[in-house]
């Protein structure tokens, strides 16, 4: 196996096996593993870290690379879609974001910080709008939700009853993208 490997403790209990997406073998151990005993692990485990491996190449070989003046366009378009649908939803949600900013963020659609600014990646922009609401609500009420309790999904369900199929076609939408 030809994969780097990097070795994340924490207070945790069990061994976890991950390949990322640079194709580095991500092992999360507990504190008092030994080393020797996580290197056995991940050699008993050659097989399964090999197919994703293979899984994480063919994603990335169908991931969808925008030209520069492309992602331009994109960064334009996400914008004027953010600003439109957060004006709209922080109105009917009665939120005040600090701020809106547009990313060129591959590994997640949006987020919102501690001081309740909103990110959204450009990626947006290739989703339908009913799927830009989702993310748009999402982010919104982390305003008030911090966290992704069932309180927070009940924020969302105020606004979106049908939000849990919005989130199948994102990530279906994700899939297709090769994200």
């Amino acid at each position: 196996m030809d994969m780097p490997v990097i070795i994340k403790r924490s207070k945790r209990k069990t061994v976890s096996l991950s390949v990322t997406r640079q194709l580095e073998v991500l092992v999360r151990a507990p504190l008092g593993v030994p080393e020797q005993t996580l290197y056995n692990f991940v050699r008993s485990h050659c097989g399964w870290l090999e197919k994703q491996r293979k899984f994480q190449q063919e994603r990335q070989a169908k991931q969808y690379q925008p030209t520069p003046q492309e992602v331009t366009g994109l960064k334009a378009k996400a914008a004027q879609m953010a600003a439109l649908r957060v004006a709209c939803f922080s109105e009917q949600m009665q939120v005040a974001p600090t701020g809106l900013k547009i990313t060129s963020a591959a590994a997640r659609w949006g987020s919102c910080s501690g001081r309740n600014s909103l990110c959204f990646s450009y990626r947006i922009a290739l989703l339908p709008p009913d799927l830009v609401d989702y993310i748009v609500v999402h982010e919104l009420a982390h305003i008030r939700v911090k966290d992704h309790s069932p309180r927070f999904y009940a924020q969302i369900q105020q606004y979106l009853p049908d939000y849990k199929e919005r989130v199948a076609r994102l990530k279906a939408a994700a899939r297709e993208l090769g994200l």
